[in-house]
C-alpha cells in the first residue's frame, strides 16, 4: 500500500486539507507521490537551467525514464538519432502550468513556458533530445492515455511507421484544485483507499507515477537478440459515444473494446485467465466494469478454474494517466514471475457483483499463476478515461530465450560501468558496490 498523507513539501495543500469544516477536505489528505519532482539534472540532457525551471516535472520525469527504459533494454539511446523510433506519451494533468500562472506574468512571458507547459512537447522534446525522426505524438485521454498510447505505438510499429517505440505514461500532481473537484464531486474516497469490487468502494484516491516501454515487432525482437519482457497479442480502442453522461462508464463500449482486442490477439475468452480491471473503486464503476467482462469473459470456464480479477489501483491509487501502463507493468511483471500479487481492501464483494456467475475470484493472498493445458498464461489490461475513451490490451509471457541453454551458467561476469562525468562514475559506482555488498549470493 504505497499512500500516505500528503508530504509536507507540497506547500499548496496546506490551506486545501481537511479542517473539519467540510467533509470533502478529509479525501484530499492521501494520495500517492513521487519524491524528489523538483530534482533534475539538466546538464545530462544539455538542457539550459534556465530553460528547465520552466519545464513541467512530467517533462522531465519522461526525458529521464525513456533514458532509463533504453538502457534497460539495452539499447544505447545516442545510437537511435536519425532513426525512425516514435514516441507516444500519454499526459492528463496541467498543475505546474496552473502554479507558473497564478505565480506572475514573469514566467509566463518567457518563451521557455510555452514549450515548458505544452503537452505536445512531452512527446516532442522526448524525439528532439534523442534525435528521432518517427512519430511523436502526445496523447490524452485522461485516465486511459497510457495505455492508448500503447495501442497507438503498436499501430504504427504494424504499420511500418516506426521500428521502435516508446510508450508511456507520466502524472504529477502539484495543486489540489483538481483533487477538491472530484472531492466535491463525491469521486474520491475519504479514506484515501482504491477498495476495488468490495462492497465498501466509495472512491478513488488521486496518485503520482510515470512509466515508459519499449515495443517492438516480435521478430525483430528476436533477430536483435533482445531480451524480451512479455508480447502484447492484440489490443483496442474506442468510445463510449453518447451514454448515462459525459464522464459515466458504459457497459457496451467496455464489452465492445474486449471484443476488438481479442479479434486483434486471434484469441477466444477462455484463453485469458487473468483480467487486470480498470477498478477505481466507484460503487458505479465496478459493477459496469464486472458486467462487461463477464458479457465477455464469463460463461466460458469451468468453477474450479475461475477467472482471476486484480486492480493495481488497490496498491498504489489512480495514477490517471498512468494507470493504464501501471497495469500493463504489473501484468509483464505477474507474468515475468508466474504468481498473481494480492489485490488490497477487499473483504466482502459489492452486492452489485456476480462474480460466480463468470466465474471469477479475487486474489486476496495472491497466488501462482497456472499455466493454461498449452503451457500459456496470457491476461489482459483495461483502462477506462472519464472522456469515454477506452483500451484493452492482451499481453502473453515472453517466449523461451532459445540461447540460453540450460546449466549454461557463466563463473565471472564482466560489469562496466559508464557516465557522462568523472562525478556521475564514481556515483555510479557507490550503487554498484551498495547493491552487490546487500544482494544474495546469486544475482543473475
Amino acid at each position: 500500500d504505497a499512500i500516505v498523507e500528503v508530504p509536507a513539501d507540497r506547500l499548496e495543500w496546506e490551506s486545501h486539507g481537511d479542517d473539519g469544516s467540510e467533509p470533502w477536505r478529509e479525501a484530499i489528505r492521501y494520495g500517492g507521490f513521487l519524491a524528489d519532482v523538483d530534482k533534475f539534472d539538466s546538464g545530462f540532457f544539455d538542457i539550459a537551467p534556465r530553460e528547465a525551471n520552466l519545464m513541467d516535472p512530467q517533462q522531465r520525469i519522461l526525458l529521464e525514464l525513456s533514458w532509463e527504459a533504453l538502457e534497460n533494454a539495452g539499447i544505447d539511446p545516442i545510437s537511435l538519432a536519425g532513426s525512425d523510433a516514435g514516441v507516444f506519451a500519454g499526459v492528463f494533468t496541467h498543475d505546474y502550468e496552473y502554479l507558473q500562472l497564478i505565480s506572475g506574468p514573469e514566467s509566463v512571458s518567457d518563451m521557455y513556458f510555452a514549450t515548458g507547459t505544452n503537452s505536445s512537447v512531452a512527446a516532442g522534446r522526448i524525439a528532439y533530445v534523442f534525435g528521432l525522426h518517427g512519430p511523436a505524438i502526445a496523447v490524452n485521454t485522461a485516465c486511459s492515455s497510457s495505455l492508448v498510447a500503447v495501442h497507438m505505438a503498436c499501430q504504427s510499429i504494424r504499420n511500418r511507421e516506426c521500428s521502435l517505440a516508446m510508450a508511456s505514461g507520466v502524472n504529477v500532481l502539484l495543486a489540489p484544485q483538481l483533487s477538491e473537484t472530484f472531492a466535491k464531486a463525491n469521486m474520491l474516497a475519504p479514506d484515501g483507499r482504491c477498495k476495488t469490487f468490495d462492497a465498501a468502494a466509495n472512491g478513488y484516491v488521486r496518485s503520482e507515477g510515470a512509466a515508459v516501454v519499449v515495443l517492438k515487432s516480435l521478430s525483430r525482437a528476436r533477430a536483435d537478440g533482445d531480451r524480451i519482457l512479455a508480447v502484447i497479442r492484440g489490443s483496442a480502442i474506442n468510445q463510449d459515444g453518447a451514454s448515462n453522461g459525459l464522464t459515466a462508464p458504459s457497459g457496451y463500449a467496455q464489452q465492445d473494446v474486449i471484443e476488438r482486442a481479442l479479434r486483434d490477439a486471434q484469441l477466444d475468452p477462455q484463453d485469458v485467465s487473468y483480467v487486470e480491471a480498470h477498478g477505481t473503486g466507484t460503487s458505479l464503476g465496478d459493477p459496469v466494469e464486472v458486467s462487461a467482462i463477464d458479457a465477455v469473459y464469463g460463461g466460458v470456464r469451468a468453477a474450479d478454474h475461475p477467472l482471476v480479477l486484480g486492480s493495481l489501483k488497490t496498491n498504489v491509487g489512480h495514477m490517471e494517466s498512468t494507470a493504464g501502463i501501471g497495469g500493463l507493468l504489473k501484468l509483464a511483471l505477474s507474468l515475468q514471475h508466474q504468481q498473481i500479487p494480492p489485490h488490497l481492501h477487499f473483504e466482502q464483494a459489492n452486492p452489485h457483483l456476480d462474480l460466480d456467475r463468470i466465474p471469477a475470484m479475487v486474489p486476496v493472498d495472491g497466488q501462482p499463476w497456472q499455466a493454461d493445458e498449452h503451457g500459456r498464461r496470457i491476461g489482459a489490461v483495461s483502462s477506462f478515461g472519464f472522456s469515454g475513451t477506452n483500451a484493452h490490451v492482451i499481453v502473453e509471457q515472453a517466449p523461451p530465450d532459445e540461447r540460453v541453454e540450460a546449466g549454461d551458467a557463466r563463473p565471472r561476469h564482466l560489469l562496466t560501468l559508464s557516465a557522462r562525468d568523472g562525478h556521475a562514475l564514481m556515483d555510479q559506482a557507490r550503487r554498484f558496490a551498495d547493491f552487490i555488498e546487500q544482494a544474495p549470493e546469486d544475482i543473475d
